[in-house]
């Protein structure tokens, strides 16, 4: 029939034309990969890297704790090297927290570890463009903490000076005699790290796909066995009295 031999013809020529493009397609995928081979060289050195402006953690000293009648005491220090786009946002009025957290956990051999004491403390570095002066304020407990007030304060004349005291702890009461048990079996988890949760709400939308804001520190501590009279630790400190407000 007539329609039927009008409906082939048609079908025919969408087919052709389907195969060209094809055709046309394949050279055309098969031209730009040749001209990426051969130019690849160049293409590579016509894109500059890019500058890392990621802040970091370096590399700590051996954190120390020190048991006494009265409770574990924990003096640390962490380097902070801070990205330029932190210290911006620092220059713009928006102030950074950093977050001490440690972790006292009794080993089970049945079940999972046992958490018998935990505590925290918040350091907050701000600018202050009046003064040009950075500023650390000092609190006890972590950003789920009700109220949560800085107790101490103190200001620096450089980012460096006021970097290096929010990275520091010195005979930081994590844990009550009351928890020791006669087991041997305990261990403190410490982590310092940058809590981006008590940034503004547009800030942290902004660096989810942003790298160079994860600033952490871990470690494993044991707790030592043998009491240390305080007399025998306060002239190991005494040096470091105006690194960091002791609390």
């Amino acid at each position: 029939m007539p329609c039927c031999k009008n409906k082939r013809r048609r079908d025919a020529a969408v087919g052709g034309r389907r195969v060209a493009l094809k055709g046309l397609a394949a050279a055309a995928l098969g031209w730009c990969l040749a001209a990426t081979v051969y130019a690849g060289d160049t293409l590579s050195t016509d894109i500059p890297a890019a500058p890392s402006a990621a802040g970091a953690v370096s590399a700590a000293s051996a954190p120390s704790l020190v048991r006494r009648a009265d409770g574990l005491y924990l003096s640390a220090s962490v380097p902070l090297d801070i990205s330029s786009a932190m210290e911006d946002v620092l220059r713009k009025g928006v102030p950074l927290y950093f977050q001490w957290q440690a972790d006292v956990y009794q080993r089970r051999w049945y079940w999972i570890d046992r958490e018998v004491a935990s505590t925290a403390r918040t350091v907050r570095l701000a600018y202050q463009p009046l003064t040009r002066h950075w500023r650390l304020s000092y609190g006890a407990g972590g950003p789920s903490s009700t109220g949560l007030q800085y107790a101490l304060s103190q200001n620096y004349e450089n980012l460096a000076d006021a970097l290096l005291a929010a990275g520091k702890v010195r005979n930081w009461k994590i844990a009550d005699a009351a928890h020791w048990t006669a087991d041997s079996g305990q261990r403190v988890e410490l982590r310092f790290a940058l809590d981006l949760t008590q940034l503004p709400r547009p800030f942290q939308l902004s660096l989810f796909n942003q790298g160079g804001w994860n600033l952490t520190y871990q470690k494993t501590l044991a707790i030592p066995e043998r009491v240390t009279a305080e007399s025998d630790t306060d002239a190991g400190t005494a040096s470091d009295d105006k690194a960091e407000p002791a609390y």
